[in-house]
């Protein structure tokens, strides 16, 4: 059966906020992730992948991140997740995409 669902994206940075390089190793980021995600009760798909922006007073910074994509989860668990991560990863903030998608589920068996 297909539905429109919301696919939900936060992308969480591994450097720190105020030192601007990566504390720990990136598998203690994701267990942090993976526990957060299990308290708020949210199936989720993660990928480590690595990227490069501009701060607003224009140096340039590249890091690893975390993207944790999520399918039809509520805004309010959505906001309080991201906030959650924001600190527990010292980020000065944390982006969050968010779009409609099509989900199917297949099932097959001989």
């Amino acid at each position: 059966m297909n539905h429109t669902s919301k696919q939900t994206t936060i992308y969480i940075g591994l450097n720190d906020s105020e030192t601007g390089i990566q504390k720990y190793d990136s598998k203690k980021y994701l267990s942090i992730l993976k526990t957060a995600c299990r308290s708020y009760k949210v199936a989720f798909s993660v990928q480590e992948i690595n990227g490069g922006y501009f701060h607003e007073d224009g140096r340039y910074t590249e890091e690893n991140t975390l993207m944790l994509m999520l399918i039809d989860v509520s805004d309010q668990i959505i906001t309080e997740l991201a906030k959650d991560l924001c600190a527990f990863f010292h980020q000065e903030s944390v982006m969050v995409t968010s779009s409609p998608t099509s989900v199917v589920f297949i099932k097959e068996t001989l």
